[in-house]
């Protein structure tokens, strides 16, 4: 017996319908998102309008440090991540929530298992119930190199976010980025700035506390070893910093998220 398929005669409204009633025929259509789990890289999770995960992929759980994403259930990004980290997530959420308005390739820096970040490009669609009521996010991360634009600036951005990766614990300052990807660094502080929304030596003070952020939870390193490893002049720069960014002192987050 053939299978049927959709009529090519239908109109935009017809289809939407024909499409709402194969999904209302599936039993467990939230099993669909299992196949998240096979995309390397790329984050995706769902959350209601109080911002509480109510699903995540794999990619989640293992930066999140969860065993299974039934962990994430009911809970929020301030269970996870510093105050100040936390918050900008959630603000984000709720923008689209309150606004009921997508946001495509929003710019976010998230540290990986090994704590160093990398910039991702982030899009956020909200959820509607039957009767059009947002109810809730649902929202992709994919990392930036994974973007399919082969233009000259593009290639610039990657080498120069590769060479941050590969070399925060030296002694390194804007002016060698820029000479790494042949640019001045005007031109670099430009192109960075109008890509990513940072400036170059600020997505370099990130990566580094991303790095000091994953030591104080996995490692008793002292702090001033830390500073030193992490690329800091001295453990007060790094003290700065990193509450700058997070809204925690070194101690008081390894206090807080140390793994036992």
């Amino acid at each position: 017996m053939a299978h049927k398929t959709k009529p090519a005669t239908l109109t935009p409204c017809q289809a939407i319908q024909w499409q709402d009633k194969f999904f209302k025929r599936l039993a467990r259509p939230h099993t669909l998102l299992d196949l998240f789990d096979t995309i390397p890289g790329v984050y995706m999770y769902i959350k209601d309008v109080e911002s509480r995960f109510v699903q995540a992929n794999r990619v989640v759980c293992d930066v999140i440090g969860v065993t299974h994403s039934s962990d994430l259930i009911g809970r929020t990004d301030f269970d996870f991540f510093p105050p100040a980290i936390a918050a900008q997530y959630v603000a984000e959420d709720q923008r689209v929530i309150t606004s009921g308005e997508s946001l495509s390739d929003q710019v976010w820096i998230v540290p990986g298992k090994n704590g160093v970040p990398r910039v991702y490009l982030c899009s956020k669609i909200p959820l509607h119930d039957r009767k059009d009521k947002v109810v809730g996010i649902a929202g992709l991360k994919r990392p930036y190199e994974f973007s399919a634009d082969d233009s000259a600036g593009y290639s610039r951005l990657v080498s120069a976010i590769k060479f941050v990766t590969e070399n925060y614990s030296e002694d390194i300052e804007v002016s060698d980025i820029a000479e790494h990807v042949f640019l001045s660094v005007s031109q670099l502080q430009r192109e960075f700035s109008k890509s990513f929304g940072i400036s170059p030596s600020r997505y370099l003070r990130e990566v580094r506390v991303g790095v000091v952020r994953h030591l104080l939870e996995s490692s008793d390193l002292a702090l001033s070893n830390i500073a030193t490893e992490c690329g800091f002049y001295d453990q007060s720069h790094m003290t700065r910093h990193f509450k700058s960014s997070t809204g925690l002192t070194p101690l008081k987050y390894r206090q807080r998220f140390r793994v036992a």
